[in-house]
């Protein structure tokens, strides 16, 4: 039975408008876009907006090195994002940019209503000034060493050595990382939103179905804290709106960045007419879902439900968060040539391929994906060309050659085909709930029956007898109704090759309801190769070009190949003082992600006859279980150090740019728990 029209407006997240598109991003507009074309396919009325988030100090900047406007920025990237999309299929009803006018009238609405509401606080701060470059400066833009560790070049609101977080004027030698100037401290008056307001109101919503169940597991955690005022304001210099009857004071990006979302259907109905307050204002009918990463549900699902509610929008009908990207087993990585942005893939590889792969690996948690390569070779040689395509080719010849190209009259196993009609509900539940996998070995499932029958009928025997041509007509009839149901079933994931079947077909646009539909005593035209063969050399020369595309950008350089001049040397020690460490290899017999700690894992070493428990913060490069095993170098003479997760008996050496541009260092095989490093 026909479900009801449903009417569904649907989000990806906002790509930032500061580089490219590359396949990590990749992930969760593919997903998105699969689901967004499944519904248009149901016959429900869907739109897909998205728009290039293009404020912040970072976009600021990253003109003024370019030496251009931050507007002519954004308005460059724009192209390039909008062309990567387009070349992966990625349909968006409307993309726009959140430096529009629409993004400016519906910001200042909100906060307006916010601040007449009474959810709007205003008070005197303490921040680190750039007296060079006179500007206010983001933690992130303030560098120095931990006052924890004493580890150098870290970030002003945490440490990615030891995991300690703190304020931006604890940090020892600070400079900031837009000038190398000594900061100093200055006061300022700032606007924050009382998220407080809306604790009673959250609480039930994050309850109520719209999360998944782990992610609102995982919020608790922030009510047990209490939840804190959000700064909503940032100061002149500044890339983005100004704040209304306040003159210097700039909306900080992560406030306009998801209204973006609003302003993008919003601009996409002053084109076609539709009325955005009956899909946007609160109390409507219709229904809104937004697809995010994890990282970045925080802001998505508290900020932004509370803000929506305080200002007289709907919420969202759901927020479905995914996970991260590894490539072979581990995080994306520059030096290895698996940092791919979307244009190199493209270069290289049929952007069919990647939309496959990632629907092979996804559900609707928030696990994290793997794109391992050689099994990215295999599957799509296997599943698509073996088996779903070779039903076409197998089968298109004869009727072309032998029959004009016209299907027989009648199906020639009528069990069969029932059963790949019939199956095409627990393949529509799987996309529904987001479980692309499953809906992938539904399908290839199908695709092997097919493969059978055409096995067991032989038709390139049946067409050597003669006598037999009506059999012949009929198996390959039958062949070429399986091949169209697969493709329908698969559409959602494959768009181009849907077309390209259509037109092979002689058929209209396919929908779900056609499942039940058969081609009989109808004409195709000839067959022409579909999709091809993934060929390892392909694979390689991409790799090989992501590196290249590394050495092109010395700003994209993992921090051992940081110049120099960017990176000094510290000053020098002496062989005495270099003597005093005692470095020990040393085997990680467990490790454990820490309760409360966003980038610390826990690991037991085995040092030789002893162990010793040492905080790493590792957590965005590396996974607990990949870790077990591996043997690794530790200052095995560091005095403990006790912190607040517990004691911390040594500390582990790793290399890289930080964050997910982390990597332990570990010796060749050979080496044993507890020998010195010499």
């Amino acid at each position: 039975m026909q479900e009801k029209q449903r009417q569904i407006l649907i989000t990806s997240a906002l790509p930032y408008a500061n580089g490219a598109i590359h396949i990590g991003h990749l992930v969760e507009y593919i997903q998105t876009d699969i689901w967004v074309r499944f519904q248009k396919m149901q016959g429900h009325i869907c739109y897909y907006v998205c728009a290039d988030d293009a404020h912040g100090t970072p976009i600021m900047l990253r003109a003024q090195q370019d030496g251009i406007t931050p507007e002519a920025l954004i308005e460059r990237i724009a192209a390039e994002h909008q062309a990567d999309f387009k070349a992966f299929s990625v349909a968006f009803d409307n993309f726009y940019s959140t430096h529009s006018d629409e993004n400016r009238m519906l910001t200042n609405t909100i906060y307006t209503t916010l601040d007449k509401k009474g959810h709007i606080n205003k008070r005197t701060i303490k921040q680190a000034y750039d007296p060079e470059k006179k500007m206010f400066l983001p933690d992130r833009f303030i560098r120095g060493e931990c006052p924890e560790c004493g580890s150098a070049d870290q970030y002003g609101d945490s440490c990615e050595s030891c995991g300690a977080t703190y304020s931006p004027t604890d940090l020892k030698n600070p400079v900031s990382a837009v000038s190398g100037a000594t900061p100093i401290e200055k006061e300022s008056e700032h606007y924050f939103f009382k998220l407080g307001d809306f604790a009673d109101m959250l609480r039930k919503w994050i309850r109520a179905g719209h999360l998944q169940a782990e992610v609102a597991n995982k919020l608790n955690e922030w009510f047990e804290a209490g939840l804190q005022e959000w700064d909503i304001s940032r100061d002149a210099p500044y890339f983005g709106f100004e704040i209304p009857h306040a003159p210097g004071k700039y909306f900080y990006v992560w406030l306009d960045a998801p209204v973006g979302y609003l302003a993008s259907f919003q601009n996409l109905c002053d084109k076609t007419q539709l009325d955005f307050d009956t899909w946007c204002k609160a109390g409507s009918n219709t229904e809104m879902y937004h697809f995010i990463g994890k990282d970045i549900i925080y802001f998505h699902a508290l900020f932004w439900p509370a803000i929506l509610e305080g200002s007289g929008f709907r919420t969202p009908t759901a927020i479905f968060a995914h996970g991260f990207l590894t490539v072979n087993g581990q995080k994306m990585s520059k030096s290895r040539g698996t940092f791919i942005t979307a244009r190199t893939y493209l270069n290289h590889l049929d952007p069919e391929y990647l939309r496959y792969y990632f629907a092979v690996k996804s559900g609707s948690g928030i696990d994290d994906i793997d794109l391992n390569l050689e099994d990215f070779q295999a599957r799509v040689n296997a599943d698509l060309v073996g088996k779903v395509i070779n039903i076409a080719s197998r089968c298109a010849g004869f009727i072309k050659k032998r029959f004009a190209g016209k299907l027989a009259a009648t199906i020639h196993d009528e069990t069969l085909l029932k059963t790949m009609v019939d199956s095409n509900n627990a393949i529509a539940k799987a996309y529904a709930a987001r479980e692309y996998a499953k809906a992938m070995r539904e399908i290839t499932t199908l695709a092997d029956k097919v493969n059978q029958y055409i096995d067991d009928q032989k038709p390139w025997i049946i067409a050597k007898q003669d006598g037999r041509d009506d059999e012949l007509q009929a198996v390959c009839t039958m062949g070429i109704n399986g091949f169209r149901l697969l493709v329908l079933y698969l559409k959602p994931v494959l768009p181009v090759l849907a077309v390209k079947t259509e037109n092979f077909l002689n058929i209209a646009p396919m929908q779900w309801q056609d499942v039940a539909d058969t081609l009989t005593e109808h004409t195709i035209n000839a067959f022409k190769p579909l999709l091809t063969r993934v060929e390892k050399k392909h694979i390689t020369a991409m790799i090989e070009n992501s590196k290249e595309d590394l050495n092109a950008h010395g700003s994209a350089q993992v921090a051992a190949t940081t110049p120099l001049a960017d990176k000094p040397i510290a000053d020098t020690i002496s062989i005495e003082d270099f003597m005093k460490l005692d470095l020990r290899i040393a085997k990680i017999i467990k490790a454990e992600t820490v309760e409360g700690a966003d980038k610390l894992l826990q690991l037991t070493l085995d040092i030789g006859g002893e162990s010793r428990k040492v905080f790493a913060g590792i957590k965005a490069a590396y996974s607990a279980a990949e870790l077990e095993g591996k043997l690794t170098v530790m200052v095995a003479n560091l005095a403990p150090r006790k912190m607040r997760f517990g004691l911390s008996e040594g500390m582990i050496l790793v290399a890289g740019a930080g964050g997910r541009e982390l990597f332990i260092l570990s010796p060749d095989q050979g080496a044993e728990p507890g020998m010195r490093v010499k």
